[in-house]
């Protein structure tokens, strides 16, 4: 048999071959490109779009509808919430009773003591008339959503 060693000769060149290779894989290490500053934009947040909220008031169960958000708006307690379906009752008799397009774009809360004064739980489009002429029966709406 031939039982020869392989040279310290052939070791070193297997060695430097092996790192060389090595170093091809692992490609540009340490290196980072960075932009120029001619080329460079900050990052712009996408703007953001807010819509106005506008409500319907329905004086008879003391409900708004924000047409915007299709919710509905009433006290729970001492709190206000938004839902979305009317409480104890159904949306179809809701859209039937006497309503009201409010003027305001906020949240009911700090609106709802005049305009309940304003609107009471009796209040119909016939008293409105009687009362204030024309400029209230123009506010006055029954939506068909």
């Amino acid at each position: 048999m031939n039982d020869k060693k392989p040279s310290s000769h052939a070791n070193q060149v297997v060695a430097v071959l092996s790192l060389v290779f090595m170093g091809m894989l692992t490609g540009c290490v340490g290196f980072e490109e960075k932009p120029s500053a001619e080329y460079y934009m900050p990052y712009t947040p996408p703007a953001v779009v807010v819509g106005q909220d506008d409500y319907i008031y329905y004086p008879n169960y003391e409900c708004y509808y924000s047409v915007s958000r299709h919710q509905y708006a009433y006290r729970e307690d001492n709190d206000w919430v938004f839902r979305p379906a009317p409480r104890d009752v159904s949306v179809n008799v809701l859209r039937a009773a006497p309503s009201v397009k409010m003027d305001f774009h906020d949240s009911p809360a700090p609106h709802h003591a005049a305009v309940a004064k304003q609107y009471p739980k009796n209040w119909t489009p016939s008293l409105a008339r009687a009362g204030s002429g024309q400029q209230a029966a123009a506010r006055e709406v029954n939506p068909v959503k």
